[in-house]
């Protein structure tokens, strides 16, 4: 794999607004990705949520989600090391679990198959609408591509990761309505604390579909911002995942 600095990704800050976080570039100040599919969450979502905190306990449910995020973040950041040529997985400690499911990814994954990386941590927006950022983006399997990285504790199906799939399909119409770019593929690559690798891909038509998924959830978030409540995400929902 190789890079290619063809795009400027420009520099930006966080900031939570009402508790929300934001972006804040060129003057701009944007809710992010996962900040408007948040406004937008289901109400049957919001309550599997809640009847899981009840049942682990609310001190137990909080500390599998630091524990999650902190073993998410550690795992971005090897494979962004190693997209930067700065991770020798020669020197892997075997007792390090988020570098093994980085190796995982990195393995099955993204060799021979990422070609040219175009950015990683990249800021992308879509003017005026909202902002994010992008774990990888280039050349993947021929296709220009948005990549995002994740972990789990459990395996998954493509139906349940429709925030994922919503996620990545919205900076890819910010990519491409920004830079003019042709990005035509979201791939979701996933380890599981137990070594599991997945990958889940849309492209074409079906990834058209997210789009314009995405964009009737950023409606929703105006009217959830407002106090007001609309539900065409969840009605939506099959159409947008192909079924």
């Amino acid at each position: 794999m190789k890079w290619n600095n063809k795009f400027t990704y420009p520099k930006s800050t966080r900031s939570i607004v009402n508790g929300s976080r934001h972006y804040n570039l060129d003057g701009s100040n944007l809710p992010s990705v996962t900040t408007i599919l948040k406004a937008t969450q289901s109400e049957e979502d919001k309550a599997g949520i809640a009847a899981w905190k009840e049942r682990v306990g609310h001190k137990e449910a909080e500390r599998i989600k630091n524990e999650a995020a902190n073993r998410g973040s550690s795992m971005h950041s090897y494979i962004e090391q190693f997209l930067l040529g700065k991770f020798n997985l020669d020197l892997l400690d075997e007792d390090n679990k988020s570098k093994k499911m980085a190796v995982e990814i990195i393995d099955n994954g993204l060799k021979n198959k990422l070609s040219e990386i175009w950015g990683t941590e990249a800021t992308v927006y879509y003017p005026g609408k909202y902002a994010g950022t992008a774990d990888c983006i280039g050349i993947y399997e021929g296709k220009e591509t948005i990549l995002d990285f994740k972990q789990s504790n459990k395996p998954k199906k493509q139906e349940f990761i429709l925030d994922y799939l919503l996620q990545g399909s919205g900076y890819s119409l910010a990519h491409n309505t920004v830079y003019n770019s042709r990005i035509t593929q979201v791939a979701i690559l996933i380890c599981t604390v137990d070594g599991l690798f997945q990958d889940f891909k849309i492209e074409g038509n079906e990834l058209i579909n997210f789009q314009n998924l995405h964009c009737i959830s950023s409606i929703e978030a105006c009217f959830t911002f407002l106090g007001l409540q609309i539900s065409m995400r969840s009605c939506t929902a099959n159409w947008g995942a192909g079924k």
